[in-house]
């Protein structure tokens, strides 16, 4: 049996997708959006033109920016921004949720300040529900387009996990299921700081040599500080893992790369954010990391000089300096 009622929470390029793919399977949504304007001009153009120019939206696909209309929904997926899931949670719970209805996290952040999952930060909020995430290489564009895409969903109890595993599963769309929602998490989250890295290099067109060395090298840092935090490694060698980290480092889709190479070529981050439709999670993701691996005691040099990128305290060019000017040693 599947999900009867579906609220998808965010109604950026992401939250449409995964509406579609729902819808298409046959399965009653309903998305919410916090700008009434913004929702307004998706159900008159039937087409959310911001974020998913050119893609139909159904006249099926209910949408609203009301949160109490999601009452009574059995399935709730977050698509928020990482910085706005702590005030979304809150505000969800204050309207009014279904007993026993499934929450599941497509926001990939780490909160900062608290270095919590943002399974975690809604866990805080709904600590009776079920909770699951989702991650993988998977971008709203080719998702709503009908693309080949394969995620993973992470989930501690496995006949919730099969029932989302159901609800997910289209020609064109692969999900898999796992039990290790830390490592899920982390995956999908730390991989955008990488990102960014690799879309500096690009920026300061130091090849692909390089890129390809900063990315295998960016999936160690990855993996060690995921375990630390309590991911497995061998989900890090996965769909949320080594392929976001893939897709997200070399795609024309990723804010992130982008972002990198604007910072690579010399653009002031302020300014590039400025000019941004979308939000480029990797950025504060970056601070958030930084934090949980000095905490943890963990060695991150990719990160550490990301973040010292996007303070503006270097150079991108003398960042890459420093990175390979680091001591040798075993592989």
């Amino acid at each position: 049996m599947s999900f009867s009622n579906v609220g998808i929470i965010g109604a950026g390029s992401w939250g449409t997708a995964l509406a579609l793919l729902l819808q298409g399977n046959n399965i009653p949504v309903t998305l919410w959006g916090h700008n009434e304007e913004h929702v307004r001009g998706i159900a008159e153009r039937r087409e959310n033109s911001p974020y998913l120019p050119g893609i139909a939206v159904p006249d099926s696909l209910r949408l609203t920016a009301e949160l109490g209309d999601l009452s009574a929904c059995d399935l709730l997926l977050l698509v928020t921004p990482s910085k706005a899931i702590r005030e979304v949670a809150a505000r969800l719970s204050a309207s009014g949720v279904r007993d026993g209805a499934v929450l599941l996290s497509c926001t990939k952040g780490v909160e900062r300040g608290s270095g919590l999952r943002m399974s975690e930060v809604i866990a805080e909020h709904f600590p009776s529900h079920p909770l699951a995430v989702l991650s993988g290489p998977s971008h709203a564009e080719e998702v709503a387009r009908k693309m080949p895409t394969c995620v993973v969903l992470g989930c501690g109890d496995t006949a919730i996990a099969q029932k989302l595993q159901r609800a997910f599963t289209a020609p064109y769309f692969r999900a898999y299921t796992s039990d290790d929602i830390a490592g899920v998490e982390l995956g999908g989250a730390l991989k955008n700081i990488f990102a960014l890295a690799a879309g500096a290099s690009d920026g300061l067109g130091l090849g692909d040599n390089a890129k390809a060395a900063m990315v295998t090298r960016a999936l160690v840092e990855l993996s060690r500080l995921g375990t630390a935090l309590g991911g497995k490694r061998d989900t890090f060698m996965g769909l949320s893992g080594v392929g976001d980290l893939m897709v997200t480092c070399f795609s024309k889709h990723s804010r992130n790369r982008a972002v990198g190479e604007r910072l690579g070529r010399g653009e002031r981050l302020a300014d590039i954010v400025a000019s941004m439709q979308m939000v480029a999670e990797g950025v504060p993701t970056t601070y958030s990391a930084f934090e949980c691996a000095r905490k943890s005691g963990v060695e991150t040099p990719i990160i550490d000089q990301m973040k010292a990128i996007l303070d503006g305290s270097i150079s991108p060019a003398a960042a890459m300096a420093r990175l390979l000017g680091r001591d040798p040693k075993p592989e």
